[in-house]
């Protein structure tokens, strides 16, 4: 777990993450999120940052950060190049992994290299035909001595071709009931044989970082690499994992609102209709309050959820679902009221705000789908109030 953060190192840190963001993100975001390029050149500074190990206990070399700085990092990252946050997201979602659920052995082997960014991390969760019904993966895992051998393929994996190792989900025990228990995770790293990259996705939004096919043809990995060496034990570590992605994804769609609003509220004060600038006519000023209450509400659902992860509560997919369904769905609405209110300027490429609106659905559909993120939340209310 992490330790709680200073205000003043929260704020030092994040004012770091705001001026790199300045410098570095914004004056290349247009051109390669139109053109498709991995912005590579980021990678260094995000590592002398140290952005590769912001919640990786600071005894295996990270800054062991809590999770509402993580929350107000990714939230400053995707204000600039929402792409940008992606090159640390699922990282993150690794390390987790292999921070909570690892041996001993696991975590000094992963975590140090982790968390200086030498190991760029991903997940192999989703399937062509298993997405947030994880349980229905078909990505086996059979032992063979001293060794894993996998069969199977992963889609839409951020990171996955200049990423390095994959926290992946596999069936150790196709029979068990309920499915769930037969799952384990492992990490498999490159170059691994039998582990190929398939084809590059060509997506709406969330471009220049990689979504591609994972796919494994007789993949051996060591049995040591099978996280905390125990089977069945994958879904309950990934699960857990995804809360902090899901705090990560609200984040993220906050950071890409408030750019939005910003874009909304600078342009309504320079553009001028029947003489006047259109932020005096009351239509306008109307949906920028709407806009900027949605996006605080969202803020706080996302330090809510932030701050229970911090305090240890054991179980935060409330919290997260809720973050994360809200913010998103926001994220959308303040993009498309955006667009609106730079007119037909909002529907061309020399606006940003044509990136927020194509960047907003990754939040809706990604870490769990929003209509998932609803039975989560009405289940654990379910069990919370139960009569």
């Amino acid at each position: 777990m992490s330790t709680d953060t200073s205000s003043e190192v929260r704020g030092q840190i994040v004012n770091m993450v705001r001026d790199f963001v300045r410098r570095e993100v914004q004056p290349i975001a247009d051109r390669y999120d139109n053109e498709d390029i991995y912005p590579h050149e980021l990678v260094e500074p995000m590592r002398e940052m140290g952005l590769f190990g912001i919640t990786i206990p600071e005894q295996y070399g990270g800054m062991g950060l809590d999770y509402t700085t993580f929350a107000m990092i990714f939230e400053e990252l995707s204000k600039g190049w929402m792409s940008v946050s992606g090159i640390i997201g699922t990282h993150h979602v690794l390390s987790h992994v292999v921070a909570n659920g690892g041996t001993e052995e696991q975590k000094q082997r992963f975590l140090p290299r982790m968390a200086s960014g030498e190991i760029r991390g991903g997940l192999g969760l989703t399937e062509p035909d298993a997405g947030s019904d994880v349980q229905g993966i078909r990505t086996t895992a059979v032992k063979d001595g001293e060794e894993y051998v996998l069969n199977g393929s992963k889609m839409f994996i951020t990171n996955a071709e200049n990423g390095t190792a994959f926290a992946v989900l596999a069936k150790t025990d196709s029979a068990a009931e309920p499915a769930y228990r037969g799952i384990s995770c492992f990490v498999v790293e490159k170059p691994s044989t039998g582990f190929s990259v398939g084809r590059h996705l060509d997506k709406l939004g969330y471009r220049g970082i990689e979504s591609c096919e994972l796919v494994f043809e007789n993949c051996r990995v060591g049995s040591d690499n099978l996280v905390g060496e125990v089977e069945g034990q994958g879904f309950r570590q990934v699960m857990s994992a995804l809360e902090t992605g899901r705090i990560n994804v609200a984040a993220r769609a906050v950071g890409v609102a408030e750019a939005a609003l910003d874009a909304a509220v600078r342009y309504a004060q320079q553009r001028k209709t029947f003489g006047v600038p259109i932020a005096e006519h009351q239509a306008i000023q109307l949906m920028l309050a709407d806009m900027a209450t949605k996006v605080q509400a969202a803020r706080l659902l996302t330090y809510d959820a932030a701050a229970k992860k911090d305090a240890g509560q054991e179980r935060i997919d409330l919290e997260a679902g809720m973050a994360k369904l809200y913010a998103s769905e926001v994220c959308q609405q303040v993009a498309l009221d955006a667009m609106r209110i730079h007119g037909g300027y909002g529907f061309i490429k020399d606006y940003p705000v044509e990136r927020y609106y194509r960047d907003a659905p990754l939040m809706i559909i990604g870490e769990g789908t929003n209509e998932i993120q609803k039975l989560v939340i009405a289940r654990r209310l379910l069990q919370k109030y139960k009569i």
